[in-house]
């Protein structure tokens, strides 16, 4: 499946990514269609509120650590250049208080394309980290 394909699917927002993705399994979900390996997969289904992931994402140490700690021990590695199907972490507006996160996105062109609960959003951000699989 190429990016394209990927962002032009139906994409409902649920935290947990059981009948849905929230904005970290949202890119798991494309690194399960396009390579074939769902990161989030130990994950899903054990939260089901912001709460939840906020939980699980600070006893990580934060978004970063997360994506590290789940990303890097199955074949990706730390980049600084990233191109289109990259996953990685950027600074967004989150949420109806205007509230800066660190948010899970992918690459796409020169946007970074995440879910949220309107839908798939694509904006031209700069990354804070970012990974590509390399086998």
């Amino acid at each position: 499946m190429t990016l394209q394909e990927f962002a032009a699917l139906p994409h409902r927002f649920r935290w947990g990514g059981m009948g849905g993705d929230d904005c970290t399994t949202f890119c798991a979900t494309w690194l399960q269609e396009s390579i074939g390996i769902d990161p989030a997969a130990s994950y899903r289904g054990t939260y089901s509120t912001a709460k939840g992931a906020h939980d699980i994402l600070t006893r990580a140490g934060g978004v970063v650590a997360f994506a590290a700690k789940t990303l890097e021990p199955i074949g990706f590695k730390r980049i600084q250049h990233p191109q289109d199907g990259d996953v990685g972490v950027v600074k967004a507006i989150a949420g109806m208080d205007g509230t800066i996160s660190e948010i899970c996105a992918i690459k796409f062109g020169p946007l970074w394309m995440m879910l949220g609960p309107s839908g798939v959003i694509a904006k031209q951000m700069n990354h804070v980290a970012a990974w590509r699989f390399t086998g």
